[in-house]
């Protein structure tokens, strides 16, 4: 018999199957399905390491995001 999950491994664990779930249901999409969920999480990592400290996170996104916009705008 295993124990009863407490309320930080109950959250902790539907969380997880939240986000399996997003990611299904955005790989149903395609690769924009996928873009969108990455997209959704570079700024998620970016807010959470501007609360740590972080304050090059964003300078770094747009760089990357400037990079790509560079390589396929006509």
């Amino acid at each position: 018999m295993s124990k009863p999950m407490t309320r930080a491994e109950r959250r902790a664990y539907n969380q997880r199957r939240h986000a399996e779930q997003r990611q299904a249901r955005a790989a149903e999409r395609g690769p924009q399905g996928m873009a969108d969920l990455w997209w959704e999480r570079a700024r998620k990592i970016a807010r959470n390491r501007v609360e740590a400290g972080d304050e090059q996170v964003w300078a770094d996104l747009a760089l990357t995001l400037n990079n790509f916009c560079d390589r396929y705008s006509a």
